[in-house]
């Protein structure tokens, strides 16, 4: 199965989420956050670098919990800003 290109919007949106989760994450480290989401450390690397635009719902999930976010603020959060 060939994966459609992701639009400049998306590639965005999943930037502005791994910010969102580093600036969260503030000084845990990755491999602690990882190990509690329950996610490899490589994945949690890739996510918050923007490398991984498009991390599945469940990850989200996990990583919103450990790090004691809302998915809805997180969800707002990575929308563009409107003009």
């Amino acid at each position: 199965m060939v994966r459609n290109p992701l639009t400049p919007e998306e590639r965005e949106r999943g930037e502005r989420l791994g910010r969102l989760l580093r600036a969260a994450r503030g000084e845990r480290s990755m491999t602690r956050i990882a190990a509690e989401a329950g996610i490899s450390v490589e994945t949690l690397r890739k996510i918050e670098t923007g490398r991984a635009p498009t991390p599945a719902f469940f990850t989200v999930a996990a990583l919103a919990h450990v790090l004691e976010l809302s998915l809805d603020e997180l969800a707002g959060l990575c929308e563009p800003a409107q003009v």
